[in-house]
């Protein structure tokens, strides 16, 4: 553990950067002296120069705006993402080539007042879980220089872990944003794919990739969430919540006995919180993480670099191991990619069952770690191993949270993943918050500190929401009984197709009524807004029959409460479902 005072939580410093007891200009010396002291540790592919981070820092100091988001907090870039005027590498000299535009995530961390420190190590071209198929070298592990660092983010974990910098992004596609982080003690934030932007990412499987998030705190995670996601969402989990566990029969861990001990403790520590354990049937999740690298997606893989590294010559440093796994999709054809589509959808169907009455699954991140030694000998198998838990939820769409929890008795850390549907972020975030606060363990391998209570991200089951369809909506005349009551707004979005639209008669303002049918249903367009629980009340006192609240399903496959009719009521009334909105009605009839 480094010898620095100072505390790199993005919370500790937007602290101080606020009351005015501290620059940007002393956090960025103190990063680089971090940096200096940790030696050759591999974290970093390439840095902004000393002088040019100085010079950033002093701007800032001089007329930056300290109420930005994340103002003066350094952070590191995984190396396959973008950085306008620095080199990409993806871990291959001979890819290398230099960034004229930064990722988009990249660009609005810097708008919200971030500071990129730099580029950092990764397995080649993110194919891997272990971090130690880079020809810069393996970055060393915190907790013990002997074992795997985790990948394919290792560098942006152990930067974090190490307290060189913020917060880093890394990607995930099989789980290198969660295994590298239960390595290293920190949090792993892998959100929903499709919900942040992957412009400006050096594709590895292009339908299944997306960037995460590691800091070491969950409200650290969020305020960065915040900044980088377009839409925030609030799905609800009840105190009461129901979680999925490992059957015995489909506990893994590889020997680990520790790492087994480990779980157990942990799935006790969620009955502690309010959770209620469920076995589950891990088959089809098992079975989908198998199609990740042994079914026809490593040939998405071969057509991300496959004709990059079919032409590289012996001086461009492609890494054996990663040669070998991404020309392996040449052997797959047109109908195995098919067969393996259908294959999926049937095992999305089974887990989704498995889930239906489960709010979030509780699994290991990772069944065991390796010494270095180890994966010299097994290379792709011990690899395989530790995608167990992770390679199936961005098949299934699933947003997932890395958690630490505790230690094996020779110091090395354990974590937990905790995985939930689609667009769950915050709802994940808020519980993690609560999480770390229970169990009060050390962040990564620093001296920093869990932020103020009043930091954490709002827990989801403090707030409930309510899709609105009409008058609730912004700027239209009754969303104030919306807005008077906390309400917030958290996206838009649209029905499943299974609903009929009118306008009610009536006195202004004008209303709508949205039926369910049976056939012939329109997709609506609404807004999602949540309230805190104990408002709900108060706000359904205000709505009028024949208006009520129920569960509206939505496009993405989930539901929320929301506004809904009582059949009598539509006859008589316009039916307006071809226009697909209550706004598209109130400009028709301007």
């Amino acid at each position: 553990m480094m010898n620095f005072a100072l505390d790199l939580g993005v919370h500790a410093l937007l602290a101080r950067y606020r009351l005015g007891s501290l620059t940007c200009r002393s956090v960025i010396e103190e990063v680089l002296a971090r940096i200096a002291a940790a030696g050759d540790d591999k974290v970093w592919l390439s840095r902004v120069p000393d002088d040019a981070l100085r010079a950033q820092a002093d701007a800032l100091d001089r007329t930056g705006d300290r109420s930005l988001p994340l103002f003066g907090i350094p952070f590191g870039v995984k190396d396959n993402i973008d950085v306008a005027g620095m080199m990409t590498t993806a871990a291959c000299p001979g890819f290398a080539y230099k960034a004229e535009v930064s990722a988009e995530i990249v660009q609005r961390l810097v708008a919200a007042g971030a500071i990129v420190i730099g580029k950092t190590n990764l397995d080649q071209f993110a194919t891997g879980l272990v971090g130690v198929r880079s020809p810069y070298g393996v970055p060393r592990n915190p907790f013990n220089a002997d074992y795997i660092p985790g990948g394919s983010s290792s560098g942006s974990a152990v930067a974090v872990s190490a307290g060189l910098v913020s917060f880093s992004l890394g990607t995930d596609t099989a789980g290198s944003g969660r295994v590298p982080a239960g390595f290293n003690n920190i949090v792993g934030l892998k959100p929903t794919p499709g919900a942040l932007s992957t412009e400006g990412l050096v594709p590895a499987c292009r339908s299944l990739d997306c960037p995460s998030v590691f800091a070491l705190s969950c409200a650290d995670a969020a305020a960065v969430f915040d900044v980088i996601a377009p839409v925030r969402t609030t799905p609800s989990m009840g105190k009461n919540f129901r979680f999925g566990t490992l059957m015995a029969k489909d506990a893994e861990f590889f020997g680990d006995e520790a790492y087994a001990s480990l779980y157990e403790q942990a799935v006790g520590q969620l009955a502690k919180m309010g959770g209620i354990a469920v076995p589950f049937d891990y088959t089809p999740f098992r079975d989908a993480a198998q199609l990740l690298y042994n079914g026809p997606w490593v040939a998405e893989r071969t057509a991300a670099v496959g004709a990059f590294i079919t032409g590289a010559d012996d001086d461009a440093g492609v890494w054996p191991v990663t040669r070998d796994i991404i020309l392996a999709g040449r052997e797959y054809s047109a109908v195995d990619a098919f067969e393996g589509q259908y294959e999926l959808a049937d095992l999305k169907a089974r887990a989704d069952a498995g889930m239906k009455d489960l709010d979030i699954l509780a699994v290991p991140t990772a069944g065991t770690i390796y010494r270095l030694s180890d994966l010299e000998r097994e290379p792709v198998l011990y690899n395989s191993h530790l995608g167990r838990y992770t390679n199936f939820v961005n098949f299934f769409g699933m947003s997932a949270l890395a958690l630490p929890f505790g230690f094996r008795p020779d110091g090395l850390p354990f974590g937990i993943t905790l995985i939930a549907r689609p667009h769950a972020e915050r709802t994940l975030l808020a519980f993690g918050a609560r999480w770390q606060r229970a169990l009060g363990l050390p962040l990564g391998k620093t001296v920093g500190k869990l932020p103020p209570a009043d930091a954490d991200p709002i827990a989801a089951d403090d707030r409930i929401s309510i899709a609105v369809v009409g008058a609730h909506m912004s700027g239209l005349p009754l969303n104030g009984q919306l807005t008077e009551l906390g309400g917030r707004q958290e996206s838009t979005s649209r029905t499943a197709p299974l609903y009929r639209f009118y306008a009610l008669p009536g006195d202004p303002p004008a209303r709508p009524g949205l039926l369910r049918v049976a056939k012939d249903g329109a997709a609506i367009e609404l807004e999602v807004w949540s309230l805190p629980a104990a408002t709900v009340g108060a706000f359904a006192r205000q709505i009028p029959s024949p208006l009520g609240l129920g569960s509206i399903a939505l496009e993405d496959g989930s539901s929320v409460l929301g506004f809904l009719c009582e059949s009598y009521a539509t006859e008589g009334a316009s039916d307006i479902t071809a226009l697909g909105g209550w706004r598209a009605y109130l400009k028709s009839i301007a």
